[in-house]
C-alpha cells in the first residue's frame, strides 16, 4: 500500500491544487524565465528553495541565491544536483550573505542588472515578538533591508520584475510580524525608493506551508523524534498548502502577474481552513498510534513511555492566549478588492496605497531606532514599535493582539 505524502494530513490533498493554473500559464512562464538573470534572496528556506527549483527547470541563464544560512544553501545544492537532468543554470551561484550587508551591496555593483529578482528573507515567526530586541530585528530584516535591496538594485540598473513574498497574516494583522510584512508591502509598492525603482513590483500572500522549516508541523516531527509530547493550540484554525504549491504561487507571481498586485489562493473558508488540534490528532495516526489528550505541560511530558506501551502517544492541547495569535486566517481586508487572473486557484487583490510620506517615516524612524546610541530617547518599546506601524496602519492599534504570554511559555 502506497502512504499518502505526510503534508496531506494538513492539506488533504495528494497532488497540489495549482498544477492546473502553472498548465494554464506555462508558456508564458518558461517565456519569462528561460534565458533570464534571476537573483532570489532567501533562497535557502523553505518557499525560497522550492520556488528556486520552479525557476531552475525553466532554464534560467543566470541563478544566482543567496541566503546567510550557508547550510541551508549546502543543502538546495544537493537537492539540485540529485535532479541533473530537471534543471540547468548557465551560471548558477549561491552565496551566504546577508542581504543587508555590505558584502550585498558589494555583489550587487560587481554584477550586470538581473531581469528577475524575488525576495524570501524574512523574519517570519509571531514568536519573535516577545521583547522589544527580537521584534526590533524583525523591523530591520523585513523593512530597513528590503528598502536597502531595492535601492541597491536599482543602482545597479535593475529594471526587471521585483517580487517579495508577504503572508496571510499581513491582511488585518493580529502580531508584529503580520504588520511588518504588511508594511513591507507598503516600502515595496509605494515608498520613495519604490517609486524611484523602475519594473512591476508583485507580491503574494499565501497559506501556512506544512511542514516547512521552523513551522509547528515540523515540530511535530521533531517533537515524535525524540520523543517528546505533541502540542497544539486549541481553537485556532489555519489554511494550508505544500511546499510544491508555495513554489508554484511564488513562480507564477513573480514572472507573469501584474505590477502592483499581490497573489492569493482561492481557498474556501468551509472546505480549507483546518483546526490544528484535528492536524496532530491526523498526525499521530499517520504514524499508526492514537492521540492521548493532555492539558497539562509536564503531566504530557512525563507519559510519553507509558502511552506509547499503549499504542497512543501525549497530544498536549493548549489555550490560545499568546501575543499575536488569530483564531482564523484571511487574505484580504475589506477595503482590498481582487481580480481573476485567468486561472481557476488563484487570483490577485490590487494594492491599496499608503501615505507615501508616512511610508517613508516608518523606515526613517526605524533606523533612527538602529542607529540610536544606548540610553539615547525614545527608549526602545514595544510601545514605541507598535505606534511606528500605528502611523501607516493605524487600524493595528485595534487588530494587534497582546497577551503577557508568549509562545516560547508553550511547549
Amino acid at each position: 500500500m502506497t502512504v499518502p505524502p505526510i503534508h496531506t494530513i494538513a492539506t488533504g490533498r495528494e497532488g497540489s491544487l495549482f498544477d492546473t493554473d502553472i498548465a494554464a500559464v506555462e508558456e508564458r512562464l518558461r517565456d519569462g524565465i528561460k534565458g533570464s538573470r534571476i537573483l532570489v534572496v532567501g533562497g535557502a528556506g523553505s518557499i525560497g528553495a522550492s520556488t528556486v527549483l520552479q525557476l531552475a527547470k525553466r532554464k534560467p541563464a543566470a541563478l544566482h541565491v543567496v541566503d546567510h544560512n550557508e547550510n541551508g544553501l549546502a543543502e538546495l545544492v544537493r537537492q539540485l544536483r540529485s535532479r541533473p537532468f530537471d534543471w540547468s543554470a548557465d551560471d548558477f551561484r549561491t552565496l551566504p550573505l546577508d542581504y543587508g550587508s555590505a558584502a550585498m551591496r558589494h555583489f550587487i555593483g560587481s554584477e550586470r542588472p538581473y531581469d528577475l529578482v524575488l525576495n524570501f528573507a524574512a523574519l517570519k515567526h509571531v514568536r519573535s515578538e516577545k521583547d522589544p530586541y527580537s521584534t526590533l530585528q524583525m523591523f530591520e530584516t523585513n523593512l530597513i533591508k528590503q528598502a536597502k535591496l531595492m535601492t541597491w538594485i536599482g543602482e545597479a540598473g535593475f529594471k526587471g520584475r521585483l517580487f517579495t513574498v508577504s503572508t496571510d497574516k499581513a491582511a488585518n494583522p493580529s502580531s508584529m510580524m503580520g504588520a511588518t510584512k504588511r508594511v513591507m508591502e507598503h516600502v515595496l509598492f509605494n515608498s520613495s525608493v519604490s517609486h524611484a525603482l523602475k519594473g512591476p513590483k508583485v507580491s503574494a500572500r499565501f497559506a501556512n506551508v506544512a511542514f516547512s522549516n521552523g513551522s509547528l508541523l515540523q515540530g511535530f516531527e521533531n517533537r515524535f523524534a525524540r520523543r517528546e509530547p505533541i502540542a497544539a493550540p486549541m481553537d485556532t484554525r489555519r489554511y494550508f498548502v505544500s511546499l510544491t504549491e508555495s513554489g508554484q504561487i511564488c513562480a507564477i507571481a513573480s514572472v507573469i502577474v501584474p505590477g502592483q498586485s499581490i497573489v492569493v489562493p482561492k481557498l474556501d473558508p468551509e472546505e480549507h481552513l483546518v483546526a490544528l488540534d484535528r492536524i496532530a490528532e491526523r498526525f499521530i495516526r499517520y504514524h499508526g498510534l492514537e492521540p492521548a489528550i493532555y492539558e497539562d505541560e509536564q503531566s504530557a511530558c512525563a507519559s510519553v513511555e507509558s502511552e506509547l506501551k499503549q499504542g497512543r502517544w501525549p497530544l498536549l492541547l493548549t489555550p490560545r492566549d499568546t501575543a499575536g495569535e488569530k483564531p482564523y486566517e484571511e487574505f484580504m481586508t475589506e477595503s482590498e478588492t481582487s481580480f481573476d487572473l485567468g486561472m481557476p486557484n488563484l487570483e490577485a487583490v490590487s494594492y491599496v496605497a499608503a501615505d507615501r510620506q508616512a511610508i517613508d517615516r516608518v523606515l526613517t524612524a526605524t533606523s533612527e531606532l538602529l542607529n540610536a546610541d544606548f540610553g539615547a530617547q525614545p527608549l526602545l518599546t514595544k510601545e514605541r514599535l507598535k505606534e511606528i506601524i500605528a502611523s501607516v496602519e493605524p487600524s493595528f492599534l485595534e487588530t494587534h493582539r497582546d497577551a503577557k504570554a508568549n509562545l516560547d511559555q508553550r511547549l
